[in-house]
């Protein structure tokens, strides 16, 4: 094992932790904009009002989500074992 399959596994990891997380973030950020235009219009500045709806929408988009996560750390875990079987490390 060299510094080029070093430096590619831990280029798969850092993109698989990036992939893997997108779709929580993204919600994340849609429900807390549409929140604070809520706010914006309403003039309403309860702090309860930015945290549970977050929450929830994270939650229910794990989810939703979970398969897909799954997959993505499952194929990198493959590749890692594949490339152990193979003698690489």
């Amino acid at each position: 094992m060299n510094e080029a399959d070093t430096y590619e596994i831990l280029s798969d990891t850092f993109l698989t932790v990036l992939i893997s997380a997108a779709p929580i973030m993204a919600i994340a950020l849609v429900v807390g904009l549409i929140i604070a235009f809520f706010q914006a219009l309403t003039q309403v500045q309860e702090m309860t009002l930015t945290f549970v709806p977050k929450i929830v929408a994270i939650f229910v988009g794990l989810l939703v989500f979970s398969p897909f996560i799954y997959a993505t750390v499952k194929r990198l875990s493959d590749q890692t074992y594949d490339l152990i079987v193979n003698g690489a490390f």
